[in-house]
């Protein structure tokens, strides 16, 4: 018996010191790496808990200097902070939920065999194209404009509703779904919109969770086309802050300025107030991450696999 117990144990895999060293190294790299990328949010979090005279004198590194929170205090009390941070979780839960919808309703069609859907090789590379090329401003633009969409959320979150990138990750997860179930639910009756919603979504999540990831990223990152399709009052966050900014630039960049100007620029936030507003607006996405990331890494990896 004892015998037999000796013979079933594991085999312990021999760590050699080649192994040792690349280990420690690798964690050594990883480790300075990871640190470097902290640094400029410890940097934005030091300069918001700091009081302006020591921003404005370049005393600000990595620690606050002479620490007040009156930059948090304001944006407690700063309505259009919090308006335009409305708007963009309204962005971020219509275009996620809407990119999602097209995204799988293209998917599923396009993973299938030629013998299937003759037409699949024509529309894969219809996608494909679009993804490198785009029909440019101007005209897109001129399409909002047309349409009535200009300063409605609908401008943020159509045009942007196919990602071709997504498609084909969920395109190659969809075709490493046995095709054992899809024939045995089409004996049983089921449809195509059937087989989609209970079959290949419940055992698609990873690849799902990617594209919902990626897709919220993009529309709670996105500024230029609210800056561009929307009016001051509607402007999602990544834009309102880019504004701020931007206006504040040119004011302190311009020579002479008049008395109008001058009102405006001392009414805009300083250095402390921005790097608040920075901060707040990266906390929900850094807030997803750690959650999202078990099936984020794993959709990823999956749906390269087969092309």
């Amino acid at each position: 018996m004892d015998t037999l117990m000796e013979k079933t144990k594991p085999m312990k895999i021999k760590t050699t010191a080649s192994r040792r060293v690349f280990t420690v190294l690798n964690g050594a790299f990883l480790i300075i790496f990871s640190i470097f990328c902290l640094l400029p949010f410890i940097n934005l979090l030091a300069i918001s808990l700091s009081n302006a005279e020591s921003v404005d004198a370049g005393l600000v590194s990595f620690y606050p200097m002479n620490p007040t929170g009156d930059a948090y205090k304001y944006l407690l009390q700063n309505s259009e902070f919090f308006r335009a941070f409305g708007w963009s979780v309204l962005r971020v839960v219509l275009g996620t939920v809407i990119s999602l919808a097209v995204i799988t309703l293209a998917a599923y069609p396009l993973s299938k065999s030629k013998s299937r859907f003759s037409g699949r090789t024509f529309y894969t590379v219809f996608f494909i194209v679009i993804m490198f090329f785009s029909g440019g401003l101007v005209p897109t633009y001129m399409v909002i404009t047309k349409l009535g969409m200009y300063n409605t959320i609908w401008a943020l979150v159509l045009p942007t509703a196919m990602n071709a990138w997504n498609m084909v990750l969920l395109i190659n997860f969809f075709r490493l779904v046995p095709q054992q179930l899809e024939e045995s639910a089409m004996l049983e009756g089921a449809g195509n919109f059937r087989i989609l919603w209970s079959i290949y979504l419940p055992v698609s999540l990873p690849a799902l969770a990617t594209v919902i990831l990626f897709t919220a990223v993009q529309h709670w990152n996105s500024w230029f086309d609210g800056a561009i399709y929307m009016n001051p009052t509607k402007v999602p966050l990544q834009s309102y802050i880019y504004n701020m900014i931007n206006e504040a630039n040119e004011l302190s960049n311009k020579g002479n300025l008049s008395e109008a100007e001058r009102a405006r620029l001392e009414a805009l936030p300083g250095k402390t107030l921005r790097s608040a507003q920075i901060f707040i607006a990266m906390i929900p996405i850094m807030a997803v991450y750690p959650f999202a990331q078990k099936f984020f890494v794993k959709g990823l990896v999956l749906g390269s696999v087969k092309g």
